[in-house]
Parts: structure tokens; sequence; C-alpha cells
């Protein structure tokens, strides 16, 4: 009986040391947790966004941007960036684009110059922690495509 007894109250230790032990252990948990989306959420407000290309991948300042997925028919080659802040982006470069004549496969890519100008941001579906650009403007320095205006603007895909 007395080693039942000793055996019971060792059983009754250990549990007891066990539920400590966890509960203690659950509370650095918690609050590592609470910390890991305090940072992310810091990120978030601090990082700013990010150009969303073709593929889905996450570019800040590219030299260069397709904006005819499907086609390849208009791009942005030569970029240099003046900013890239927290609620716009400024840039120069050439948007190159095919005139398509006769049709696109027989047509000439031809080079003009532009002002790049990227703005509102919002969370990115793929990331939502991460904000990006949802609108490229472009304003044409010169000449331009005969279809378009001297200021063109796109909503950007997310």
């Amino acid at each position: 009986m007395r080693h039942t007894t000793r055996t019971a109250v060792m059983l009754c230790a250990a549990l007891g040391l066990t539920a400590a032990v966890g509960s203690a252990s659950a509370v650095p948990a918690t609050s590592s947790t609470a910390t890991a989306a305090a940072r992310a959420a810091s990120v978030r407000q601090t990082a700013p966004p990010v150009l969303v290309d073709c593929l889905w991948h996450a570019k800040v300042r590219p030299g260069d941007f397709i904006l005819a997925c499907g086609d390849g028919n208009s791009r942005l080659v030569s970029l240099h960036w003046d900013t890239w802040g927290k609620g716009s982006a400024r840039g120069t470069g050439v948007n190159v684009v095919n005139d398509c004549d006769p049709y696109c496969a027989a047509g000439h890519f031809h080079p003009y110059a532009v002002v790049v100008k990227l703005d509102r941001p919002q969370p990115w579906k793929k990331h939502p922690q991460v904000q990006h650009y949802s609108r490229i403007t472009l304003t044409y320095l010169g000449d331009r495509p005969d279809q378009f205006g001297r200021v063109v603007t796109y909503p950007l895909w997310n």
C-alpha cells in the first residue's frame, strides 16, 4: 500500500509540473505570435509598395516592365526611378510599342519616351500583407503611338 501511495503522489507531482510547464510555455508562444503579427503590420506600413509583373513577381524599381502580358506588344524599358514611395512612384523610360501594321506578327516596334507614374497602392491578393501599385500612368514626352493620347492610365493586375 505504501508503494501505491508513493507512486500516486509521484504521478500527481509529475502531472502538476507538466501542467505548469505547459501553461508557462503557452504564454510566450502567444506573445511571440502577437510580436510577429505586430512586426508584419509594421513592415506593411513602412515597406514601399511593389510592382507586380506578368509572372506575379513583386518588383521594386524594375528596369523594364511588360504592359501587354498577353502578346508583349507594349513594354517599358530603360526605366529610371526618381521616387519610389508609400503612395506613388515616378520615373522615366521608353515605351516600346508594336504598330501591328499590317498585323501584329508583321508589325514593327517603335520607342516613345515616357514619364511613368505608379500609384493607388492596395494589398496584393497573392500576399495581402504586401502593398502593390494598382495603377500606372504614362505621359508621352514627344511622339506617341497614333491611337494613344498624350496621357494614358491603366489599372494594374493584382
